[in-house]
């Protein structure tokens, strides 16, 4: 994950690493995934998740499209 500051930023390096644009996620998106991915990660009885699990994250952070199904 890379932070910048601007749309335009992101464009800028992409040019200059010749790598295609991804996906772009507000700050607020980024901190509300991480909170929901992390929350029960230490947890004894933590084993994974399943597709449906991950997706259902991605969608109640506002993250929907094909790029975020499995």
């Amino acid at each position: 994950m890379l932070l910048f500051r601007s749309e335009e930023n992101i464009g800028a390096w992409c040019q200059q690493q010749q790598m295609p644009l991804g996906k772009i996620l507000s700050l607020e998106q980024v901190w509300q995934l991480s909170q929901r991915w992390y929350a029960n990660r230490l947890s004894p009885d933590f084993a994974g998740r399943s597709v449906e699990q991950v997706e259902t994250i991605f969608q109640k952070v506002g993250l929907s499209g094909s790029f975020w199904r499995f």
